[in-house]
């Protein structure tokens, strides 16, 4: 059973995408939406700690988001896929379950 994971907070105001990426299993996604799209862009300190999770889980930005705070889709790290709305749901759909990361 795999499950989708969607992480809210920005990783550089709290350790909540640290924690859901802990707690993530083979198989699992994490979708970060709102200010959590900040995890999913290259040359920071989550880099690594990103590049290691991407191995074993999918990891999504809301694109919508992205696009909400300025940031062009080209920052993302590699490994990171954007996804629209329609994305979102095909993830829902996708997962057997889904955890919200507050």
């Amino acid at each position: 059973m795999s499950t989708l994971h969607t992480v809210n907070k920005s990783p550089f105001a709290n350790q909540t995408l640290i924690s859901c990426l802990g707690h993530c299993k083979d198989g699992d996604a994490v979708l970060m939406i709102e200010d959590g799209v900040y995890g999913g862009l290259g040359g920071t300190g989550l880099t690594e700690i990103m590049a290691n999770a991407a191995k074993t889980v999918e990891l999504f930005v809301l694109s919508p988001d992205l696009n909400a705070r300025g940031v062009d889709a080209s920052r993302l790290m590699e490994g990171v896929q954007g996804v629209d709305y329609a994305g979102f749901v095909d993830l829902v759909a996708k997962h057997d379950r889904t955890q919200n990361w507050l």
